[in-house]
């Protein structure tokens, strides 16, 4: 899937939703414990519930190996589910993996071609050898991390030297590595004032923006300062859609939650004449 097919999905939906599958135990519904995989079936539920709405889906994986063996079974039968019932939806392994090139190449490995997700977030500060690896599958994306939600983004994402900040660099420097075709950027909602610039440095590419909802990412700010001509966003909602409820009606009051920012999105794209 390249680029403009992602943007054609985008138009098609009128949405660039993407539902993070980050997946608890201790916070889904207790009925769901009489289920022999409670993790699987909350989550297809929730896949069922939100897919007229998402683009995308985005298991995190530390929610699933956390239970060892258990949790990887769980986290396949969630993407069967998707690949079988909805085909066509991009799905995005959330792992933030990222090693000298030997390692790399099993990780990708792992989530590109075993698991065979559209995607894998990588992280970069070890450079264009840990990278490309990934990078070497046809068809699939790296998601490389740029700059981060997190308080403690601070202590080096934005450490300047030379009047470049260290984010920049890693935009500057990495995007030679792939195309707007196989390579995006995650930058944190909650940093979207630093759109106007990341969207300097990469005009074209397509941004993973987690952080809108619980943590407080505010959508009109990620839509004004990072939507390019073919939208170029993939914004992620988890906690806010996936534990909006807790009772027997969970799936349907995640799927309320995210047709209320698919409906936002669809005025954001508007706005813009981009559907």
């Amino acid at each position: 899937m390249d680029h403009l097919q992602l943007f054609g999905k985008i138009v098609a939906k009128r949405s660039f939703l993407c539902v993070g599958l980050d997946t608890e135990v201790e916070k889904i519904p207790s009925f769901l414990m009489k289920y022999k995989d409670p993790v699987y079936e909350f989550n297809k539920r929730i896949i069922d519930a939100t897919h007229q709405y998402a683009v995308a889906y985005k298991p995190n994986i530390a929610f699933y190996e956390c239970y060892g063996i258990k949790g990887w079974i769980s986290l396949e039968s969630t993407l069967k589910y998707i690949r079988k019932k909805y085909p066509g939806i991009f799905v995005i392994a959330d792992a933030k993996r990222s090693d000298i090139g030997n390692t790399s190449k099993m990780y990708a490995r792992t989530f590109l071609e075993n698991m065979a997700f559209d995607a894998v977030t990588v992280a970069p500060y070890m450079g264009e050898d840990s990278v490309t690896p990934f990078l070497s599958y046809k068809n699939k994306w790296v998601i490389l991390l740029a700059l981060t939600s997190n308080k403690g983004a601070d202590d080096f994402q934005y450490h300047n030297e030379d009047g470049i900040k260290l984010f920049e660099r890693v935009l500057s420097v990495s995007k030679k590595w792939g195309s707007v075709d196989n390579l995006m950027y995650v930058v944190g909602a909650t940093r979207a004032d630093m759109l106007k610039e990341i969207r300097k440095i990469v005009p074209d590419h397509f941004l993973l923006v987690p952080g809108i909802g619980a943590q407080g990412g505010n959508l009109e700010e990620v839509a004004r300062y990072g939507m390019n001509s073919k939208c170029g966003l993939l914004v992620n909602s988890s906690r806010e859609i996936i534990f909006a409820d807790d009772s027997r009606k969970f799936d349907k009051i995640a799927g309320e939650k995210a047709g209320e920012i698919q409906q936002e999105m669809e005025q954001y794209l508007a706005e813009r004449s981009l559907i």
